[in-house]
């Protein structure tokens, strides 16, 4: 998988995978136990999210900027491994940040979502850094097993980021602890210190091999207006609703909805008119995709993040915040599930035995969901039904057979599927439906990403790096729908996944005919690494 000598520095790195995930999992515990603490309502406490996600957003594009203003690619100029450290030093300022914020009598949310937003803008630099840095650490042909390696390490840390910080905020399952802010201050100080030492370690290792970017920077001066007119509504939104009118500023979300949305489809309609200065932005599957990504990340954390306040209902188990990191686990590893399944396809096996990996692996995945639940204390019986849902999703893998756009519909209308039968109903079987929103999202980024990025030729690095950009949909669409939930109720709220399953199901069609229009065959397009 790597050269014997650079085992080290990739076992290192897939810590730090592991940690993305772990964080940015445990925000579906961390956002009810926040509403409740600070008495916020379902859209305030969606702005963790809002936080979180909008970093990556700004860091990739800042990064963007610096290489257009520059003329050259600013990661080429300082280097991956110097971009991991950078990157890790941030991050561990935010989980500092964190760790004594939240051992203040006097902290406000604000605060929590400054720290968060400086952890995740840390994450942005490390994972553009981090992933081109697998690649190299070994033969260009075996990277790709690298990267699964990593991204599956990276789908434990979301299994088990729930657990631990419901444990450690509320203590075991059951237990009346009473929680509080406090309980997690030595968690993000633990944290800090593991990404100093890592960041230590890949400053000090001068054996690491020297990885850099290589592609030419293509003057886009449309596209950068483009991202930089989504920029804008996103700052205010992070950094100064506060300071707006009351009626703008209760709304300001929507704003923000219809600015990106209206200007990706100005886009698509404008760069088919005069090409120039639009660059990969002049192909509309990149545009659709950028939708795509964008809808896809939004609902992948919509589900999960509203989910708190969905369990609290008596229709849906009365629980409290103490007694859902099973359910919320459940969900975050129904996209591990997906995301071992799908890798299966990257290792050189026979085809009989990729068929029996494709029904094995998904259930030693859920094996080991029900196992980690188990170890925490967590209730497991009221888990093994989900089963059913496994065995639907496998059905859809062999159906899909690894073609992106075919598989992306077939998820997508599991998805819709799903959410529809979780608006009409309550109780387990309504639930187990919701979650089931995992298992559809769990092989949509490399899907996506694939069929997006198709066909641009030159622009196929820039075209990715906008893809990424577009991670912005986690800070968009949980807001809307903590928005929705406040005032229609929060069981109804989940039509807005309905709508993004939707679109996905859209662009998979709409992605087939564009790149068959111009000579691509979809069959033949390899899903790119997973997310």
């Amino acid at each position: 998988m790597s050269t014997s000598k650079n085992q080290t520095p990739l076992y290192t790195l897939a810590v730090v995978f592991f940690f993305w995930g772990f964080v940015a999992a445990s925000n579906g515990i961390f956002i009810p136990f926040c509403k409740s603490h600070f008495h916020l309502s379902q859209y305030e406490s969606q702005l963790i999210d809002a936080s979180f996600y909008a970093a990556y957003f700004f860091g990739s594009f800042f990064l963007y900027l610096f290489s257009q203003l520059n003329k050259h690619d600013i990661l080429n100029k300082i280097g991956y491994k110097s971009g991991i450290v950078y990157g890790m030093v941030a991050s561990v300022i935010g989980a500092g940040l964190l760790s004594i914020f939240s051992g203040s009598e006097t902290v406000t949310f604000g605060m929590i979502l400054g720290a968060f937003f400086i952890i995740a803008l840390g994450f942005s630099l490390q994972q553009t850094s981090a992933n081109p840095f697998v690649v190299a650490l070994g033969p260009v042909e075996t990277g790709t097993h690298r990267l699964n390696f990593t991204g599956g390490v990276n789908s434990l840390g979301t299994l088990l980021g729930p657990i631990v910080v419901s444990l450690v905020i509320f203590g075991a399952v059951g237990s009346g602890v009473e929680a509080s802010l406090g309980s997690i201050q030595t968690l993000y100080l633990i944290l800090a210190g593991l990404f100093a030492l890592v960041a230590l370690f890949f400053f000090v290792n001068k054996s690491l091999p020297k990885v850099t970017a290589d592609e030419e920077i293509e003057n886009s001066s449309k596209a950068t207006t483009t991202l930089a007119i989504i920029a804008i509504p996103t700052a205010i939104l992070l950094f100064l609703n506060n300071f707006l009118p009351k009626a703008i500023s209760d709304n300001f979300i929507f704003i923000c909805l219809i600015t990106i949305v209206g200007i990706l489809l100005y886009t698509l309609n404008a760069s088919k008119k005069n090409p120039n200065g639009w660059g990969a932005m002049h192909y509309p599957q990149l545009v659709l995709g950028m939708l795509g990504i964008f809808t896809y990340v939004g609902v992948e954390v919509t589900i999960q993040s509203n989910m708190g306040a969905l369990l609290k209902l008596p229709e849906f188990g009365g629980y409290d915040e103490s007694n859902i990191s099973n359910f919320i686990s459940l969900y975050w590893g129904s996209l591990m599930i997906g995301r071992w399944t799908g890798a299966i396809s990257a290792f050189e096996v026979s085809a009989n035995t990729r068929k029996i990996l494709t029904f094995v692996v998904p259930f030693v995945a859920f094996g080991l969901i029900l196992g980690v639940n188990h170890l925490s204390g967590n209730a497991i019986g009221e888990l093994i039904p989900y089963a059913l849902c496994i065995i639907i999703a496998v059905t859809a893998f062999f159906i899909g057979n690894e073609k992106p756009a075919k598989t992306l519909l077939l998820f997508a209308g599991i998805g819709i599927a799903g959410m529809l039968i979780g608006l009409l109903t309550t109780g387990t079987i309504a639930l187990f439906a919701f979650i089931s929103g995992g298992l559809a999202c769990s092989i949509m980024w490399p899907s996506i990403f694939s069929l997006s990025i198709s066909g641009l030729g030159k622009y196929s690095s820039q075209g990715a790096s906008f893809l990424i950009m577009m991670i912005l949909g986690g800070a968009i669409i949980p807001p809307i729908q903590g928005k929705i939930a406040d005032s229609m109720g929060i069981h109804i709220s989940y039509f807005i996944p309905v709508l993004c399953f939707m679109y996905l199901a859209f662009f998979a069609l709409r992605a087939k005919a564009i790149l068959k229009s111009q000579g691509i065959n979809v069959d033949d397009i390899q899903a790119a690494g997973g997310h």
